[in-house]
């Protein structure tokens, strides 16, 4: 695990200044805290002890002087306290500011990592997010980049607290006392020590704990996102069951890493306690000798229980930056992945919109890395601007697959494709996907309202051409059904529609978007037949509109395409018009007869029942 110092301080960029600022804050508070047990020892030795002024260290004889002398402290003793207070009050002051300083720096980091984050996500390759689990990267964008902020918001300036108590108290406890400086340091060594060896000996602990909260966040995402599926099939205990065992496993890895905190406590409270009564101890005797006032040691026992805290919290801080090593690394792992891969020199003479000429010609993909399982093995073809093409085949046969490669959702290994003479694999992206609507074989809709849903593909289609699109995709009077109208919130991923609504929306959504491909890919799999005959009587009416692809089981619904393709295994075994596939012996006609025998047979049995 490499170390996560050089990452934060990258990631403090652009935000340093506060930090900065923070830490001039730190060093003010701390030096004015260290004045308020000097005001104090002033007190003891020279207002209550009447210790004479010269026997004092430079720095009390100082403090006297600054608060009017010997005779002026006896005289006006209440300035003593009105001081402490004065001095508290500032330093909270400067620790306030310092506070609010970290706050913007640390919170203005995460949301910056999180925007990154989410960026990044969306420009990841297809095949990244088919290996992803949606519940393991929500838990690294969300819970990682929490653990990342709590540690710059306090665990950097907890360090920065603790070096400069450390730096500054041995100069200001030195002269006061060389002989009592060097017993109240003798266990801030093993201390600090001891840390360093718990943080090495419990940190893989914290990877541990972070994967199983990754694993429970997995279980549940996937047991909402289904949760329809689950009540049809009343399989609430299993999914219980299912749950509870990743829940065992965080609680018993998060008991083992609160008993290795509890032990680091116990041992840093002990060894603390022990350094502060030996101070007490040594302390008391040098006083009853004479070696040591009442005010000095009065002091050192006020900077050692203000110095103490910070290098005890030192285990805490080392706790914090395993976790905080651990995120980060969890981060980087999402951050390194290459995005998708855009051309070096994509062409200049670009146009805006494209006539839609498609020409494929020997095309090969596949998935994995075995040529011998090819999705798409020498599939050539070519559409004409205005033309719709049918593409028919068994499942697996790699219809979706082609669409894929089409909106460059994955790369070809080998063969051409070319829009309008453009070959796609030199065409940016973003600019490529811009000329395609879709309809996906899984419509996704957002849980925003129809109208915005409707306006994915084009923010600023006005009104009329929504509902045009709308009836075109017979679901304008399904919408001016609904109490809302465009404006009806649906719920994630469109759950309170029907499975017909949605595709209808999709379709609508792909109409508006005007572009001058449009691929429907099984896209009226969920409407009825009185329906879905409707939805091809307006796509008839548009013909000629855009370069239409469509996939679909029922030949009915391919009837009307210009040409069909049939694929089989990844490859073309028939091509030609409906009629053409319709008389001839082959795979298409075979379901072809399926198809109609089942319809006329259905027929039959429904006038019989009348």
């Amino acid at each position: 695990m490499t170390s996560p110092i050089p990452v934060l301080w990258r990631l403090t960029q652009g935000h340093r200044l506060r930090y900065g600022l923070a830490f001039v804050c730190l060093i003010a508070a701390t030096l004015i805290n260290y004045g308020i047990p000097l005001v104090g020892t002033a007190v003891i030795d020279h207002a209550l002890a009447q210790k004479p002024l010269a026997d004092s260290p430079r720095l009390i004889r100082w403090f006297v002087a600054a608060l009017g002398g010997p005779a002026g402290l006896v005289a006006h003793l209440w300035i003593a306290p009105v001081v402490m207070v004065a001095l508290s009050v500032i330093a909270g002051g400067f620790a306030y500011v310092k506070g609010w300083f970290t706050s913007l720096a640390s919170d203005g980091i995460a949301r910056e990592l999180k925007n990154r984050l989410y960026d990044h996500l969306n420009h990841l390759p297809a095949r990244y997010h088919d290996r992803a689990d949606s519940g393991d990267l929500v838990q690294r964008c969300t819970s990682d980049v929490e653990t990342t902020r709590v540690f710059l918001a306090t665990q950097v300036t907890e360090i920065a607290q603790a070096v400069v108590l450390m730096l500054t108290a041995l100069p200001v406890l030195w002269s006061l006392s060389p002989r009592m400086t060097g017993v109240a340091f003798s266990l801030i060594g093993p201390i600090i020590i001891y840390g360093y060896v718990y943080f090495r000996r419990v940190k893989h602990v914290f990877k541990e704990v972070d994967e199983a909260e990754s694993d429970l966040t997995t279980v549940v995402q996937e047991n909402l996102t289904g949760i329809r599926v689950v009540r049809a099939f009343a399989r609430h205990e299993h999914e219980k069951a299912k749950f509870a065992e990743p829940n065992a496993r965080f609680r018993d890895r998060n008991i083992h890493l609160l008993r290795l905190m509890a032990w680091y406590w116990s041992i840093s409270d002990l060894v603390a306690l022990s350094q502060i009564g030996l101070v007490l101890l040594i302390g008391a005797r040098w006083v009853t000798t004479g070696q040591l006032t009442v005010g000095v040691l009065f002091a050192f026992l006020a900077y050692l229980g203000t110095m103490l805290w910070p290098v005890r919290q030192l285990g805490r801080i080392l706790t914090d930056l395993g976790k905080t090593t651990v995120a980060l690394t969890r981060i980087g792992e999402i951050l390194d992945v290459a995005r998708e891969t855009e051309p070096a020199a994509p062409p200049a003479d670009l146009p805006p919109r494209l006539t839609g000429d498609l020409t494929v010609s020997d095309l090969h993909f596949a998935h994995g890395d075995d040529a011998a399982a090819h999705a798409l093995n020498g599939v050539s073809f070519d559409v004409k601007p205005g033309e719709t093409l049918a593409i028919l085949g068994p499942s697996g046969s790699g219809k979706s697959t082609l669409m894929h490669v089409l909106l460059r959702l994955y790369d070809y290994q080998q063969g051409s494709v070319k829009l309008d003479d453009h070959e796609l694999a030199d065409l940016p992206r973003a600019w490529l996907r811009s000329q395609f609507g879709v309809v996906m074989q899984e419509p996704f809709l957002f849980s925003k309202s129809l109208r915005a849903n409707l306006r994915l593909g084009r923010r600023d289609a006005p009104d009329p051409e929504i509902e045009e699109a709308a009836r075109a995709a017979c679901i304008h009077e399904t919408i001016t059904r609904f109490d809302q109208g465009y404006e009806t919130l649906i719920g994630e991923r469109g759950v309170t529609l029907s499975g017909g609504q949605r595709q209808r929306v999709a379709i609508a959504r792909a109409l508006l978007k005007e572009a001058p491909f449009l691929i429907l890919d099984d896209a009226l799999s969920a409407v009825d037949a009185e329906t879905e005959s409707m939805i091809v009587k307006a796509l008839r009416s548009r013909r000629g509109r855009a370069t239409t692809l469509v996939i679909a089981h029922r030949l009915a619904t391919l009837a009307h395409a210009d040409r069909v393709i049939v694929l089989d295994q990844g490859k073309i075994v028939q091509a030609g018009t409906h009629a053409e596939l319709a008389a001839a012996e082959g795979l298409y006609q075979r379901l072809w007869r399926i198809q109609t025998n089942v319809e006329s047979d259905f027929a039959a049995d429904l006038s019989a029942t009348r």
